[in-house]
Formats: C-alpha cells, sequence, structure tokens
C-alpha cells in the first residue's frame, strides 16, 4: 500500500480532500434517498417549506454521524482549520452535484436555483447547508480543541 492508499500515512492535504470528499457522498447520498420521496409525496401533500422541514432532521442526523466517521477514517489533524476545510470542500462539492441535479433531471436554470434561496424552503435548505459546512468542525474531537 503506497502513502497516497493508506489515510494514516496521506499528507494533511491529502487527508482533508478524502475526508471531504466521503462526507459529501455520505450526506448527499442520503439527500438522494430522501429527495424523491419528500418531491414527489411530502411536497404536493404538506407543501414545499413543511416537506424540507421534514427532510431536514434526517439531513443533520447524516451530517452528524458522516463528518465524525469520514474525518476519523481519513485520519484528519490540524486543528480548526482542517475541519473547516472538509466541510468547505464537502459543501463546494454538494453545490456543483445540486447545479448538475437541477440542470440534469429537474430542467432548472440557474436563476430558477438561485430564486429559490428566496422561497421560505430556501432558507431551510440555506441553513442546512451552513450545517453541512460547520459540522466538521462541530464535530471535531474535542482533544484537537
Amino acid at each position: 500500500m503506497t502513502e497516497t492508499e493508506d489515510p494514516k500515512r496521506a499528507p494533511a492535504s491529502g487527508r482533508i480532500l478524502r475526508a471531504g470528499a466521503i462526507y459529501f457522498a455520505l450526506v448527499f447520498g442520503v439527500g438522494l434517498a430522501l429527495g424523491p420521496p419528500r418531491v414527489l409525496w411530502l411536497e404536493p401533500w404538506l407543501g414545499k417549506t413543511i416537506a424540507v422541514l421534514l427532510e431536514a432532521p434526517l439531513l443533520i442526523a447524516a451530517m452528524w454521524f458522516g463528518a465524525r466517521w469520514a474525518t476519523n477514517w481519513a485520519r484528519v489533524d490540524g486543528g480548526w482549520v482542517s475541519y473547516l476545510l472538509v466541510g468547505l470542500l464537502a459543501l463546494l462539492l454538494q453545490q456543483i452535484a445540486d447545479l448538475a441535479v437541477g440542470f440534469g433531471f429537474r430542467g432548472m436554470t440557474l436563476a430558477e436555483q438561485a430564486a429559490y434561496f428566496a422561497t421560505p424552503a430556501g432558507f431551510v435548505y440555506l441553513a442546512t447547508l451552513i450545517a453541512f459546512a460547520l459540522m466538521p468542525f462541530i464535530r471535531m474531537p474535542r482533544v484537537e480543541r
């Protein structure tokens, strides 16, 4: 096993990249699983805002566990900056993927996707994005704080 294959021996930047990618994949996977039931079943029944409010705790739980698991697996260290970078990298990947899903599957324009943030459901979504970016830092082991 080479240095780049073993997370224990990878350089700090490699560990941050791996943790960010894994954290993104875990939480985005949960979001992909929850999205269709929310859009197809809950939104027509309860409205967008309530549907997003019901989905948010499940996503935050995925963030809570995913942030700790990804950073532990990749053996992230280096203090709070490293953990914050994991979250920011994951957020960047999430936004790229979210735009791709919006363009490809939902036929939305960039303006439509941006306008969503000005709705009540969009405010909830924005709050979950902030939580997503900060969760690796929030879940950082106390020893490193």
